[in-house]
Parts: structure tokens; sequence; C-alpha cells
């Protein structure tokens, strides 16, 4: 038996017009129930969660965060698209049976999702797995086998198809995250932000056959079942899209932290795999290899690419402390972690780490 949501007090939740949710859902037939009342999830850093009940069964409210947002990121309505077809063909994928695009009602678009209970783990090891044998192997195993089967979805046979633009997707990629890390950087790091995007430029290589993408496969994206730890749900699929499935691996691997690492790795909590006990990365790339039948001779590009996406993704998070978005605490170091990161991404560029 699964242990409840972990979940804030209703002081501590971010507010919401919870009157107003109830007329929308009501006008789409969905009712909202007052009791329990909603409560947003513990967890999390960027979109904001909330555990409703609706017609007497658990919902998940989603929807963006406060304040100005990137282009093309915590994209709702990606979201409900993706999740609204692919929970037929993905045992993992939650389906979400609503969406509100009128940012009148709360501020800002949101959905609802099926609710999936299970544990997560997040940046330590919970108390009661810490001696269990073969841990770090079952639950890499979990993370490649999930973002395998999410590659060999058949985007076609349920209408994704023409969700992204896989033409093109590494170079756009690319020049993407360039722009933001230049709009993110901290001062006096100029010199490392511009001979990373040159090596990136430099080294690029022709995209592979596109797949389906999460585009933020982590392991504390993954709810797992508390017996087998086998994967219940596969969460945060707003930034979902079409392209090389390399990068998609890459972007988990970036959160793969091994001994010897540089700090910043570890100051970024997000997945304890030193204390998991997860084998090295090179192991990671070729049981992926294994099981997509893929040639992974030109995946430095992609692993430089994905690393450098992860420092921005933490200078972006740490932009809004600098300039005042957020009072959330949490948020004060991730400047100093995103331009470690990046650091680290400019080693594994020169040959220096992997």
């Amino acid at each position: 038996m699964s242990a409840g949501p972990e979940l804030r007090s209703v002081e501590e939740s971010v507010p919401v017009d919870w009157t107003r949710v109830r007329a929308e859902l009501a006008a789409h037939g969905l009712s909202l129930d007052a009791d329990p009342p909603p409560r947003q999830f513990a967890g999390g850093l960027a979109n904001l969660n909330y555990y409703v009940h609706i017609g007497g069964k658990p919902y998940v409210l989603r929807r963006p965060p406060l304040g100005e947002l990137p282009a093309g990121s915590h994209d709702m309505a990606r979201e409900h698209r993706i999740l609204s077809r692919l929970a037929g063909a993905l045992a993992v994928a939650p389906r979400s049976i609503f969406l509100c695009t009128d940012p009148s009602v709360i501020g800002a678009p949101f959905q609802i999702l099926e609710y999936r209970a299970g544990r997560v783990i997040r940046e330590r090891v919970p108390a009661d797995l810490k001696d269990r044998p073969g841990l770090g192997a079952r639950l890499s195993e979990v993370v490649l086998t999930t973002l395998a089967s999410i590659h060999a979805v058949d985007t076609g046979a349920i209408g994704l198809d023409d969700l992204g633009r896989p033409e093109g997707f590494l170079t756009r990629a690319v020049a993407g995250w360039r722009k933001r890390g230049w709009a993110a950087r901290e001062e006096g790091t100029d010199a490392l932000h511009a001979e990373i995007g040159a090596w990136l430029e430099q080294h690029a290589v022709p995209d592979g056959p596109p797949a389906l993408l999460h585009n933020d496969f982590k392991l504390d994206n993954i709810i797992l079942d508390p017996a087998d730890l086998s994967a219940v749900a596969v969460l945060d699929w707003d930034q979902g899209t079409r392209g090389d499935p390399l990068f998609d691996f890459g972007t988990a691997l970036s959160y793969w932290t091994e001994p010897g690492d540089p700090p910043a790795m570890f100051d970024m909590r997000q997945t304890p795999c030193v204390e998991l006990g997860f084998p090295p990365r090179t192991e990671a790339v070729a049981a992926y290899a294994r099981l997509i039948g893929r040639d992974m001779s030109d995946f430095l590009f992609h692993r430089v690419l994905s690393m450098y996406k992860l420092g921005v993704i933490f200078l972006q998070l740490g932009l809004r402390w600098r300039q005042g978005t957020t009072t959330d605490a949490r948020y004060a170091p991730f400047s100093g972690i995103g331009t470690g990161i990046v650091a680290f991404t400019h080693d594994i560029a020169r040959g220096r780490a992997f």
C-alpha cells in the first residue's frame, strides 16, 4: 500500500481562486469537490501542481509558475495535447482530461490530469530503500527502459506525427540554448558561453530518426510502484516534442552524477545517483544503445548540448532570483549552480570529463 501524496498545507500553498476553477469546470460538466480542499504538492520548483478531487476521484490541477516565463516553456496546451492522446499508447502516461486556455480564470492556462499514486525519489534516498539490494541497478534500469519505451511510441498511430519540427531539430536546439544561455549568464562568464557555443556549431551532427521526446526526463519525473519500483507514471510533459532521441537521452544523462563530479552536479540536488548506486554514465550509454539499437559514435555532441541545456535552465531559474521575480530562497544558489554546470560542460567538450 502506497503512502499518500506529499502536500503543502493549505496556508503554504500558492493561492488559487478555487471558486472560479469550480465554475469553469462546472461549465464543462466537471464537479470540483470542496472536501477535501485542494492542496499544492510539496515537490517541484517550476509548474504548480495541486491535488484536487473531481466527482469524488483524485486528480491533479497543473498550471505554469508565476511570473514571466521563457518562450516555449510550461506549455499546458502542448502537454494536454500529448497526454490526451498518449495515454492509450504508453502505460506510464497519465491522461489529461481537461484544458482551460483562458488565463482570466486563474491567471494562466491550466489542465486537469489523471492522478497516479506511488512514490517519487528526489534529492535524497528514502530511508526504507537505503539497504535494498541492487537498488541502483534496478532504478537505473527503470530510467533507461522507460525512456526507451517513450522513444518507441508510434506517434502516427495516435495523431502526434505533426508534433514539433523534427527536421533541423538539433540546429534549432543549439541556437535556442545559446540564446537563452547568453540572456541568463552570470557576469564574467561571456567567454565560457561563447566557447561552448562555438564548439557546438563546429561539432554539429545530423538529426537522427525522429521519435517522441519528453525533453526533461529524469528520475524524479517518474512515479514508482512502492513494491517493485517499476514505473507507474512519467510526469512533466509540457516540453514534449518530436526530434532526435539521443538529445532526450542526453538530458536524462545530464542528471546522472558520479563520484568526482564537480560540486555543482551535487548542489543541484536532482538525482542522488551516487547514493543510490547507479552504474557509471558510460555503462548507461552502452545500455541505452542496446535498448534502441542506435549507433552512439556521435553522442558527445548530444552530451555537450544537453549538459549546456541543464546549466542554462539553472541560470534561468537563478535569474528569477536575481531579478526579484521570486523571493523563494531555494532559488538563491541556482545561478552559481548553473555556471558550475556550464563550466563542467566546457570540460566535457574539451575531453577532460564525460
